[in-house]
């Protein structure tokens, strides 16, 4: 019980810390991804936290997997390098019995990968596309950022504003250059503009106190006017959200209910999430051995390579089945059966106490080469000792 609670301790203090490291440089990450969108004119800047926040809900799954296999790791490996696990064995413990004090701190994590996995990253990545969408489907006047030249979604006008009043819903010293189907070229600028929508959801840029070019400078048909009020049709119609929703923004019941093959992908890698997180974790306990000697960086190093190639494998197959070289049926189910096969194999080999490699032999070995050491070197300070006390 007193081993217990204090695994239970360490593996709580050890997930804070990584998990903190790994979500400080998920959300930095991100961050700098986020902004630099916003910049471009790709995404609304009133619109980055929420955007950040649904990013960083898309990655939590893999960070939460992480930092449970960095903690189980991180555990078992400074028993090993304390020399706790000597005592461990010595006393007829089996390194079975840490398997309960890990999963009961695990599963609630493995419980909360599979919650974020099914339901909450699609909620997150349809929330997103809808901001986007939303953006991207804006009037072109309040898609302009102040002092920027933005191209309109329909690819014939560009605009630029000086600066923008009134809560970016009125622009002023407007510039906008349009090109009509016949190939002719008008300039206008105006003091001031405004969007405008009529009763059939029209959109209109209303421009006011400007200039009007139309045609090449030179030519006959050149033309040059003054208005006071210019309107100018944007858009015909109102945004359309969710058109083109994506697959991994669909909700898991939406894809039960839809079989194909890029339905049972997207359900492939919601459904992997889970199960990676509960093998690495089961996987930390026989990996974590170390001679108390040595230093723990390369059991590090290798459970990384471990981690990545099993994400990737997982990847590799659920483009697979999204091609349709696969079945769901067959792929879901063969990698993740490895990978436990592969962890009872690695506990039977640390369970296996006359192995020629079992951690305790190997300890036991290293303690007698120093005893046989130290003894082969008593036999020449003897002499000395004896001239001496001639």
């Amino acid at each position: 019980m007193i081993f217990r609670r204090a695994l239970q301790r360490e593996l709580v203090s050890s997930a804070g810390a990584t998990f903190t490291v790994l979500f400080t440089i998920l959300v930095t990450w991100t961050l700098i991804s986020v902004l630099g969108k916003a910049a471009g004119g790709k995404v609304d800047s009133g619109d980055v936290l929420a955007l950040i926040g649904f990013a960083i809900l898309n990655y939590l799954p893999t960070i939460l997997t992480l930092t449970t296999f960095i903690s189980v790791l991180a555990a078992v490996t400074r028993s090993y390098r304390d020399s706790e696990m000597v005592v461990w064995f010595a006393s007829g413990m089996s390194l079975r019995r840490w398997i309960r004090p890990v999963l009961t701190f695990g599963l609630p994590v493995v419980a909360l990968v599979a919650a974020l996995s099914l339901f909450v990253t699609p909620w997150a990545a349809m929330k997103r596309t809808e901001f986007v969408e939303r953006f991207q489907k804006r009037e072109d006047l309040k898609r302009v950022a102040p002092g920027q030249f933005r191209e309109s979604s329909s690819a014939d006008r560009v605009f630029f504003v000086e600066r923008s009043t009134a809560g970016a819903t009125v622009v002023q010293n407007v510039f906008v250059s349009s090109n009509d189907q016949n190939g002719g070229n008008a300039v206008v600028v105006a003091r001031e503009g405004v969007i405008e929508t009529d009763a059939k959801g029209g959109q209109y840029l209303v421009l006011t106190d400007g200039r009007r070019y139309q045609g090449t400078p030179g030519q006959a048909d050149f033309q040059s006017m003054e208005f006071e009020r210019y309107s100018m049709r944007v858009a015909t119609r109102m945004p359309v959200l969710g058109a083109d929703t994506p697959i991994n923004a669909l909700p898991t019941a939406a894809l039960l209910a839809v079989e194909n093959q890029y339905t049972r992908a997207e359900l492939l890698a919601r459904i992997s999430a889970p199960i990676v997180c509960l093998v690495l974790m089961l996987l930390a306990i026989p990996l974590g051995f170390v001679n108390p000697r040595a230093g723990s960086s390369a059991n590090m190093i290798l459970a990384l390579l471990i981690f990545f190639t099993y994400n990737n494998l997982t990847k590799l197959l659920e483009n697979s089945v999204k091609r349709g070289k696969l079945e769901f049926a067959v792929a879901w189910w063969p990698l993740h059966l490895a990978a436990a096969l592969a962890v009872l194999a690695l506990f039977a080999w640390r369970l296996n106490v006359n192995h020629r490699w079992h951690p305790l032999v190997l300890i036991n070995a290293w303690k007698r080469r120093r005893l046989l050491r130290a003894g082969a070197q008593q036999p020449s300070q003897a002499p000395l000792a004896k001239v001496e006390a001639e």
